[in-house]
């Protein structure tokens, strides 16, 4: 494994070394790790948490002004890269957590091709404690195409997603992970996704997001696309001074490949920040129940508590997290206590 990440670093840095005529990329990098301390771990309570979770990060951008075309994309290298070797398109702790290809169409308007962030909704402002009880809607990166437009206090998405990652069985969605099947089970393909947002004015913006695509199952040849699955959002947008705001209400619909029993939950989120100077405050509260045929999970909750500074060339991060539930592969509800504290310190470069 060592051996492969010098082997990509190397190629990397060759090829930023090289210097063309018509192009003239941004090339920068960070890195991050991470404290973690989970209170019921018989290992953490011997050892007092563990510093883990490291990752290199390369970026690369091309935005010239005399051209309609621009590229952005990002490398992660690392067990902290927020990826899932077991079902990733790399097998390894390493992925390109974003890489597209956009061309402008007009100043209001654009069309991204590649890996990019799926327009559903809002993502969660805390850095490790992640999407929470949004799992499989959340911070999710998928392959497609995507129109971006604006006009007036409106501003919509439209895109079409032919799987959540590259190659033929990886479900990795980075950094939304292991809430869409597995390599071995189901993945998310031939996705469409609407988002509009309306500014009612400068305190309040509302909008609605809207996905329906297929289920491939990856159990037996030929690997069909015999499930479904559907997802409504409803979401609001409060700026109030030092104080921003964000609620979203989710309804969940999915039909997976081989089974009788479909799906059904709803998820709500709120989260709340207040910034003073280099330091925000937050609190993301997510909270799910199912209606899922069979399930006997009761409603579950999640808070993570958290606070950022920044310093500088990066941030540094510290939060809390407890939950009473989960979202599993299957996108559905399930019962368990977690409650754990991070410390974590990013730089960039």
């Amino acid at each position: 494994m060592t051996k492969r990440y010098l082997l990509l670093l190397s190629a990397l840095l060759y090829l930023s070394s090289l210097s063309f005529s018509y192009a003239s990329p941004a090339m920068s990098g960070g890195v991050w790790f991470n404290y973690r301390y989970v209170s019921d771990d018989d290992r953490d309570k011997e050892t007092r948490g563990d510093i883990a979770d490291e990752a290199l990060i390369l970026y690369v951008d091309d935005n010239q002004k005399d051209r309609d075309w621009r590229f952005s994309g990002e490398l992660r290298i690392g067990p902290g890269s927020f990826t899932d070797p077991a079902n990733n398109s790399s097998g390894d702790n390493f992925t390109l957590h974003k890489a597209w290809v956009a061309y402008e169409v007009d100043k209001n308007s654009e069309i991204k091709i590649g890996k990019s962030q799926v327009p559903f909704g809002w993502k969660t402002v805390n850095f490790w404690p992640g999407d929470i009880l949004l799992g499989g809607y959340g911070d999710q990166m998928d392959v497609g195409v995507k129109y971006t437009s604006s006009a007036n206090k409106l501003s919509y998405d439209l895109a079409y997603y032919h799987a959540d990652d590259w190659g033929e069985t990886s479900t990795d969605s980075t950094d939304d992970n292991r809430h869409w099947g597995s390599s071995t089970t189901y993945r998310k393909v031939q996705t469409v996704v609407a988002n509009a947002d309306y500014a009612l004015n400068k305190m309040h913006t509302v909008g609605v997001s809207l996905q329906a695509g297929k289920l491939q199952d990856l159990t037996t040849s030929p690997f069909e696309t015999s499930g479904d699955h559907s997802a409504l959002n409803l979401h609001h947008y409060g700026y109030f001074d030092a104080i921003t705001t964000r609620f979203q209400y989710i309804d969940v619909q999915r039909e997976l490949p081989g089974s009788t029993t479909d799906i059904e939950n709803w998820r709500a989120a709120l989260e709340v920040i207040y910034t003073s100077g280099k330091t925000s405050y937050y609190i993301d509260a997510s909270f799910a129940d199912t209606d899922t045929t069979g399930n006997s999970s009761d409603a579950v909750s999640s808070h993570a508590l958290g606070l950022s500074y920044n310093y500088g060339p990066g941030w540094m991060y510290f939060e809390y997290l407890t939950q009473d539930g989960f979202i599993g592969t299957d996108g559905d509800i399930g019962e368990g206590d977690f409650d754990a504290v991070y410390a974590t310190i990013d730089y960039y470069f």
